[in-house]
């Protein structure tokens, strides 16, 4: 088969030609923009990437095409992704994707349009990392479910001349009744930890008590002094009523009085 001839015109003074009156009968001139690149094709075969700037090829000579594609940082915002854990638990998620183009000829061949392909990969990507998950374990460690999902990603975005950059889910969207269901979880989970730490305290405020009685059962004078440290304390309240029932119980509280 005949190779197509390259029809480029190659001139150091080409913006000159837009001058000529009759430039626009003989050549098609295009411009690639700063931060782009052209990729060239001429009838139909891919024949180099052209950086920035201007470029005019001879009409007649053969069909050639320019398709212009942006290098600079591209955001990818995958929304309403509707995704069942493991588990059982519907989600809806929010991601968000930053990626730039490597390579223009693979980025324009590879797909129709590299950007829905890389949006296509990150919606699988989210289903088999997410739905592989309990929700508990998700919600647990996320930071590992983004690592796992940049790793997937990225080695999918290569095939598609795509660098990815960064990959994030910014919103974890719960059904209401089981947003209602956590709720009661967590405040249950409160509840019980706060009653473990009353428990907690109780038993080492009993536990303070039996030490201090073990301490004045064997110690006569801390336990005299113990208890003149009571009837100070019952006497400075204002009225001291003492109601004796028992024989001889009188001489006993007069002494320690």
């Amino acid at each position: 088969m005949k190779q197509a001839h390259n029809p480029r015109f190659d001139h150091r003074e080409l913006i000159l030609h837009d001058y000529w009156p009759k430039a626009a009968a003989v050549l098609d001139i295009c411009t690639v923009e700063r931060n782009h690149a052209g990729v060239l094709f001429v009838d139909g075969r891919f024949v180099e990437t052209l950086s920035a700037g201007r470029y005019a090829f001879w009409k007649g000579e053969a069909t050639a095409k320019v398709v212009e594609v942006d290098l600079r940082e591209q955001l990818l915002d995958v929304a309403g992704q509707d995704i069942m854990t493991a588990d059982k638990v519907s989600l809806r998620l929010n991601a968000v994707v930053t990626y730039w183009v490597v390579d223009a000829h693979r980025a324009v061949t590879a797909s129709e349009s590299a950007s829905q392909a890389l949006y296509r990969e990150v919606q699988l990507a989210l289903r088999a990392v997410i739905g592989s998950r309990e929700l508990d374990t998700f919600l647990s460690d996320k930071e590992e479910v983004v690592q796992e999902l940049s790793d997937l990603v990225r080695s999918r975005a290569e095939g598609l001349g795509l660098k990815v950059e960064s990959l994030g889910i910014r919103d974890v969207i719960l059904p209401g009744d089981m947003k209602d269901l956590m709720n009661r979880v967590t405040e249950a989970k409160k509840e019980a930890e706060a009653n473990l730490i009353a428990r907690r305290e109780e038993t080492a405020a009993m536990r303070s008590q039996a030490n201090t009685a073990k301490l004045l059962d064997n110690n006569p004078v801390l336990m005299r002094l113990k208890e003149l440290e009571v009837l100070e304390k019952i006497a400075s309240s204002g009225q001291l009523n003492v109601v004796l029932g028992e024989q001889g119980l009188t001489d006993r509280v007069l002494k320690l009085l």
